[in-house]
């Protein structure tokens, strides 16, 4: 029987240990989860953020693919996952602006369930088409459209491609079949097999393709034209009113996971996404890297939560 002098030496022994643990952070391998498949935009940013990551950690960072679910799967896991550093999220506005406005039954709160550590940058959208579909801006897409009324298909593997086509429907007028996929490597495949007519999606995942002509860019999603593709014309300047999506990119930890290790790993990422060696090799993926500390990051999740809010109903997307 353990006396109450004994339980008290040994208590305050286990929370020096704990502390004393906690202090060495991090002391095995990283894991940082991606809601998406392997080749998505933000899996390709997660593995070459993972690693320098583990460079400046000394410990090693695996990437792990939990596509599935909007992105509701891999959050979920990480909203429950244990809060001592060790399993982080690397994520977009999928799963922290957009599916509680998508999605009936969400598994997981975007804000109460997660700890901000970084915002990473911004993922650029753009529309994509069939090479072989005869339209070579968005205003012949939209006329092509109207004149063969639910003839096209866009394919989806994230909330802003769903939100995106949604809009471009609603604003334009247009009758366009939507076709949701998993993740978004299968979506361009079938685009590049003329199964599906076009898509919006992030410039990383689709530069490549770009570039050999398998896949025709006509505009890009944001307010503005991209910096990374300065000859692409804006959606709105393409003839669409209003149009202004953004998709962005961010790492989040459990709720309750310590200061001093989130505030350790603000300072890595931080340092990451402001390397000018990384910032010139995201920007040839198509990936605008730029910094926030943690309460940054926190107040603009709210913020975005109200506006793709908006969007989405605007959009006239019904929750599922």
């Amino acid at each position: 029987m353990i006396d109450r002098r004994t339980f008290i030496a040994s208590a305050a022994a286990l929370a020096a240990g704990t502390g004393a643990a906690r202090a060495a952070w991090p002391e095995r391998p990283v894991t940082m989860v991606v809601p998406f498949a392997a080749g998505s935009g933000t899996d390709t940013v997660a593995r070459i953020v993972g690693e320098r990551l583990a460079a400046r950690l000394g410990q090693g960072v695996v990437v792990e693919n939990r596509a599935g679910a909007n992105g509701s799967v891999a959050a979920t896991y990480v909203a429950r996952a244990n809060p001592d550093g060790y399993t982080l999220f690397m994520t977009t506005n999928t799963s922290h602006s957009a599916n509680p406005s998508l999605m009936k039954n969400l598994t997981y709160d975007p804000v109460a369930d997660f700890a901000p550590v970084a915002r990473m940058g911004n993922l650029p959208f753009l529309l994509v088409t069939d090479p072989k579909l005869p339209v070579n801006s968005v205003a012949e897409l939209v006329a092509y459209a109207k004149a063969n009324p639910g003839k096209l298909t866009y394919a989806s593997g994230n909330s802003t491609g769903i939100v995106a086509g949604a809009t471009l429907a609603k604003r334009a007028g247009i009758d366009i079949l939507h076709v949701p996929y998993r993740s978004t490597p299968p979506a361009i495949t079938d685009i590049i097999g003329s199964r599906i007519s076009m898509m919006f999606v992030d410039i990383t995942a689709a530069l490549s393709q770009i570039n050999a002509g398998a896949l025709k860019a006509l505009a890009v999603t944001t307010a503005e034209r991209s910096k990374l593709l300065p000859n692409l014309p804006s959606m709105q300047e393409a003839g669409v009113p209003e149009f202004d999506i953004t998709s962005w990119n961010g790492v989040f930890a459990p709720a309750r996971t310590p200061a001093d290790v989130v505030a350790r790993l603000n300072k890595e990422f931080s340092a990451i996404a402001t390397d000018p060696a990384l910032v010139k090799r995201f920007a040839e993926i198509g990936f605008d890297a730029f910094p926030q500390t943690p309460d940054e990051l926190g107040a603009f999740v709210r913020a975005q939560l109200a506006n793709w809010s908006r969007m989405i109903r605007e959009a006239g997307i019904e929750p599922q």
